[in-house]
């Protein structure tokens, strides 16, 4: 079954050669995208959708999230607004909630999030685990988060639960831990920063998930200075997420991991995911934490003007981050990072994607490529209720998704 969607505005393809197309049309054959170009030159379809002249962009790829748990933290929240400062420590109340709850409803509540984040015009999203901090609990979180998500993260290394050794507690991680999650997982995280895990810990956890087969990815430079970006640069790291404090040094190291890359060849050539030849360390931001936390804004333009690619991404959590909202993180991006509407989308869609490994994959090698529109992507659509992407700062605050399609299924 096949659906031409014409009468498009504007379609930001975000591919590799940043094409912006006007009085557009596009062709959707099964979970693939099999032609693009003017509405003129349309071929037929089965089905015919009008875009009543709106803007089409890629679905949003959320690649940070944090969507497998139970409670509440809004004392947290308002003590914070209060002027008291964010530590790390509020993890253990999470925890607690969502080892108490069961399956089916910690199942529900995930599946609630996802639909949420979808409506908003997401269509590809990663989550950790990170709340359960013992073998059982991370090894049903990533069950659970495997049946509900597209990417599922290895998140052991979070907090050092409240009474554990923090040695006894890494050695966990590395072993039992990882074994029992490493089914439903295709990545590794490691909160490092002070009140998490320090360097000789997150090096040794990156290491076993490394040995283990997994891409990884590093919590870092959040609450200071620190060896999170070295860490992820000297491991091959698919990103380092945060980054509001970085050294000259930092951003010099993130550029340079990109200094081979070449875009046209699309990743990671089949190799483990984050690891091929050539490519870098995406610096992922979460503008929406930033806020809610009250830390510096991650300095998108700084890394951007260096080299280093970046990604948006909603950081979905319910202590530091309690939105889903990729529109906002965008709006954001180019209010106050000062990124522009282009730069903020391609992060938010592209970006995402990079920062997973799934930027690449097309007919010929089966694994479709998300978070751009071209011939052979998988179709991953937002069609906005705005005649162009620009009205999403332009309009701030103003919920713009008109439909979604997911895999070529339309998901509103």
């Amino acid at each position: 079954m096949s659906t031409l969607i014409t009468n498009i505005a504007e379609l930001m393809t975000q591919d590799r050669d940043h094409r912006v197309l006007k009085d557009a049309a596009l062709v959707i054959d099964g979970e693939r995208i099999a032609w693009l170009g003017r509405a003129s030159d349309a071929p037929a379809a089965d089905g015919t959708v009008d875009a009543g002249g709106r803007a089409l962009l890629p679905g949003w790829v959320d690649s940070h999230t944090h969507l497998i748990f139970a409670g509440d933290r809004t004392a947290e929240f308002e003590a914070r607004m209060a002027g008291e400062s964010y530590t790390a420590g509020g993890i253990a109340a999470t925890t607690g909630a969502t080892r108490a709850t069961g399956d089916f409803d910690l199942t529900r509540l995930a599946m609630g999030r996802v639909a949420e984040a979808v409506s908003q015009g997401t269509t590809y999203l990663e989550t950790k685990t990170g709340y359960g901090l013992d073998v059982d609990n991370e090894a049903r979180s990533a069950r659970i988060a495997s049946t509900v998500v597209d990417e599922v993260t290895y998140l052991g290394a979070h907090l050092v639960p409240a009474g554990m050794d923090a040695e006894e507690y890494t050695e966990l991680v590395c072993g039992p831990m990882l074994s029992a999650v490493r089914p439903f997982v295709r990545w590794a995280d490691v909160f490092c920063e002070r009140g998490a895990f320090t360097e000789d810990q997150s090096r040794r956890v990156l290491q076993a998930c490394r040995d283990a087969g997994l891409g990884l990815r590093v919590h870092g430079n959040q609450l200071g200075e620190g060896p999170g970006v070295r860490l992820a640069v000297e491991f091959g790291a698919a990103s380092v997420d945060h980054v509001n404090y970085l050294s000259a040094a930092d951003v010099d190291a993130l550029a340079g991991s990109w200094s081979g890359w070449d875009s046209g060849n699309g990743g990671n050539g089949g190799e483990r995911p984050g690891t091929g030849a050539g490519r870098g360390t995406v610096a992922t931001c979460l503008p929406a934490c930033d806020l809610s936390t009250r830390q510096p804004l991650a300095p998108g333009r700084e890394l951007l003007d260096a080299g280093v690619q970046i990604a948006l991404a909603s950081n979905c959590n319910p202590g530091t981050s309690y939105t889903s909202s990729m529109a906002f993180c965008v709006t954001t991006a180019v209010l106050q990072m000062r990124l522009s509407v282009h730069e903020a989308v391609r992060a938010a869609t592209y970006g995402g994607a990079l920062a997973l490994g799934r930027e690449s994959g097309n007919d010929t090698d089966g694994e479709r490529a998300v978070g751009s529109i071209a011939v052979g992507h998988r179709a991953d659509l937002h069609l906005l209720n705005a005649p162009s992407a620009t009205h999403l700062a332009y309009r701030p605050g103003i919920p713009l998704t008109h439909a979604v399609w997911r895999a070529g299924v339309r998901a509103r």
